[in-house]
């Protein structure tokens, strides 16, 4: 019996899908169906419980599951502690992670790394908020980055850097020769918020409880670059984090305009499953990450 097996069947129950363990280890879905039948056989009992309504396992599958966890954290181990041994910073880094921080805060961080470590490859996913931390459970990313951290089950989360969130709007508002404005001076225009499932827009909603005042955005969206289009057409103002925007305003299609008095931030975390045993690359990566974050605070 190969550790590969084990492996199968460990992605197969934390996914609790046969097409999600067959790509994790790059099979196909009937290779899978395959394997389990043959521990099955081997042990001469069920190890999944077969329903049509919902995946389960039977109590000898939930020690098998239990055996092969300690299985593979042991491999892993083994395999990084002689990797670290011959200083070896290579292979996959799998990143999961929300359109605002993939596409505007990683890629600096991202290009300095691979310059270190051109023998690393790091793969990105651009998820919505919900499906990071998914990604991450399931073991489909090795790590996820998401604005307003929440502790999870199975999840452990690292503190990354903090974004200063401004008032975004076109050149040509009424707004756009103020330099700094009230929070809620901004109550009664027509405002482009995020959809409401999306952590930020729970945090800006928060904001504005804070004051007393209740705002219905005009339009919702579940992007960031989908709010900056709908801001430069002039269909409202917005609140988004000042890293997503620096192209924008130095194009001159979009003004960002600070809030006096308390500033308003969004937090941003580096997740990833806990009792994880993380690739020397990994560690290199997330190390990297806070060092570079530190220098910019500087």
């Amino acid at each position: 019996m190969q550790i590969e097996t084990f492996k199968v069947f460990r992605d197969l129950v934390d996914s609790q899908s046969f097409s999600k363990a067959a790509k994790l280890n790059f099979v196909t879905q009937s290779a899978v169906s395959q394997q389990i039948r043959a521990l099955e056989e081997r042990f001469g009992v069920p190890l999944i419980e077969r329903s049509n309504k919902h995946f389960g396992l039977t109590r000898e599958g939930e020690l098998f599951y239990e055996s092969s966890k300690y299985l593979i954290a042991g491999y892993d181990t083994l395999v990084h502690q002689i990797e670290e041994m011959r200083n070896i910073i290579a292979g996959p880094i799998r990143v999961s992670t929300v359109y605002s921080i993939g596409l505007h805060e990683l890629p600096p961080y991202l290009k300095h790394f691979l310059k270190e470590f051109p023998n690393v490859n790091v793969h990105v996913e651009y998820r919505r908020s919900n499906q990071v931390y998914d990604d991450v459970v399931d073991g489909s990313s090795d790590l996820g980055m998401v604005a307003f951290p929440q502790p999870r089950k199975l999840i452990k989360i690292e503190p990354f850097r903090k974004d200063r969130l401004v008032l975004v709007c076109s050149p040509m508002h009424h707004l756009a020769n103020c330099k700094e404005i009230l929070i809620d001076e901004i109550c009664k225009e027509k405002i482009i918020g995020f959809e409401p499932d999306i952590p930020t827009r729970k945090a800006i909603d928060k904001i504005f409880r804070d004051i007393g005042v209740e705002v219905q955005p005009v339009m919702e969206f579940d992007n960031i670059e989908t709010v900056k289009r709908a801001v430069e057409i002039e269909a409202g103002i917005s609140i988004v984090p000042r890293a997503t925007i620096d192209q924008e305003v130095k194009n001159g299609t979009l003004i960002a305009i600070e809030f006096k008095g308390q500033p308003y931030f969004r937090p941003l975390g580096i997740i990833y499953k806990s009792g994880r045993v993380l690739s020397p690359a990994m560690k290199r990566f997330i190390k990297m990450l806070h060092e570079q974050a530190h220098e910019a605070k500087e």
